[in-house]
């Protein structure tokens, strides 16, 4: 290993430590990690001359992700606007049930929203309709779940986490396959971590405050219908060879035109309060900076060949099936103490296989196992903020058996559709 490979790995790792203390060092860990990146491809540009192919690699996948991500939440801003999540919440609401039934109702909710939206935005919006409905210890169960469901649901769709989206962009996972033959993992481990949360639940009375929420106007549900189709594009454009941000760009193109064409010809206040430049401002462009910073920090590490010797330590130089499974657990538990972007950006470039099973693995094992640990997601971390009270041991004592229990049910799917079924 050379000078600049050391050096390289220093800097990683002292970036890696300042992101995972963000909070105390009151630092964002955006800066750190464009730091952290920029710096890397410096000294790469300082001692090696032989660059530019790697850098333009880099530039392109960084380009389709930060793109892709940028137009979903662009569109998921729509969503708000027009009032489809506020609607989702009455609607619960007006169905009358009793705690343990509203419980499996918002469960069953989160882990399939989360699939065709994101799973971080579906954490927020069932936490939202929770903490209206339930109380005491039978919220911090409710939302404990949450965690968990939307993790899973996310683990079996093509957009619905980071990392099943970088897998996808990066052509590692094909979308249909992804859902038919990541979906009942994910959704046994969803099963499973429900059933043994739900026991605990007790029903309780109190009163709930219905919120009265207008009905969407014919003209809002077309712009509603449009965003979910544009959702789905990147399927379509798939057929024929594109990458998936084309479908998603375009469809964000066919909202906004309906958007402008109904400011005009159907004048509520709803529409003409509609700007889709003001939603692309409100999305979360730090997160999206953060991206940027890990893809430049780990491309840079390829290009310096540091991560094939990682990738001889956990899978070895050549690694079976078997050998690859088990790594795919184990990385599975290291994201949830790891973020997932770093974790998935490494194994993107460390794990050379074409077996498409193992990459499903993957995105399950990588995108449930954060559910272990409350500080294991953005999920976990977004509802620990939302609900103080879910301390980290409070998660703790509550989900990790379920989320474990889940999770080694969905590897043991996994292996006996591969086994049996050859997926």
């Amino acid at each position: 290993m050379n000078f600049i490979s050391i050096v390289a790995i220093i800097v990683f790792i002292l970036g890696y430590i300042f992101i995972t203390l963000e909070n105390e060092i009151k630092v964002s860990k955006s800066a750190i990690a464009l730091t952290m990146g920029g710096l890397l491809w410096f000294l790469i540009g300082f001692f090696d001359g032989s660059f530019h192919e790697s850098m333009a690699e880099a530039g392109t996948d960084i380009f389709s992700i930060v793109i892709f991500l940028l137009t979903a939440m662009s569109l998921v801003e729509i969503l708000v606007h027009y009032r489809f999540f506020d609607l989702l919440r009455a609607r619960i609401f007006s169905l009358g049930l009793s705690e343990k039934q509203q419980f499996l109702v918002i469960a069953l909710v989160t882990f399939f929203l989360s699939g065709i939206i994101d799973n971080l935005t579906t954490t927020i919006v069932s936490v939202q309709i929770s903490r209206k409905f339930f109380k005491g210890e039978n919220l911090l169960r409710m939302v404990s779940l949450i965690v968990i469901a939307a993790n899973a649901g996310g683990a079996f769709s093509p957009i619905g986490d980071v990392t099943t989206i970088m897998l996808w962009l990066a052509g590692k996972i094909e979308a249909i396959d992804i859902i038919y033959k990541g979906f009942l993992p994910s959704m046994l481990l969803f099963i499973t971590s429900t059933v043994l949360i739900f026991r605990s639940i007790k029903d309780s009375s109190f009163n709930i405050k219905n919120e009265l929420v207008n009905k969407l106007s014919r003209s809002e549900k077309v712009i509603v219908s449009l965003v979910f189709f544009s959702f789905g594009m990147p399927l379509v454009v798939g057929m024929v060879g594109l990458p998936p941000y084309v479908g998603l760009l375009t469809g964000l193109g066919i909202v906004w035109i309906a958007v402008d064409l109904l400011k005009r010809f159907r004048p509520s206040q709803t529409h003409l309060d509609a700007s889709i430049e003001r939603f692309i401002r409100k999305t979360d462009i730090p997160s999206l900076k953060f991206f940027i910073g890990i893809l430049l920090t780990v491309s840079a590490l390829d290009h310096l060949h540091v991560l094939e010797k990682l990738s001889n330590f956990i899978f070895g130089s050549d690694p079976t099936v078997m050998r690859v499974a088990m790594g795919n657990v184990s990385l599975g538990f290291l994201s949830a103490v790891l973020d997932n972007v770093p974790l998935t950006a490494i194994v993107i470039n460390i794990l050379h296989t074409s077996v498409e099973s193992l990459w499903i693995l993957l995105a399950i094992t990588v995108g449930s196992g954060g559910s272990l640990l409350l500080i294991g997601s953005a999920s976990g971390v977004i509802a620990m903020g939302m609900v103080p009270e879910l301390t980290f041991n409070k998660y703790f004592s509550i989900a990790f058996i379920p989320a474990i229990a889940g999770y080694l049910v969905a590897v043991l799917v996994w292996t006996a559709q591969y086994v049996l079924l050859g997926w």
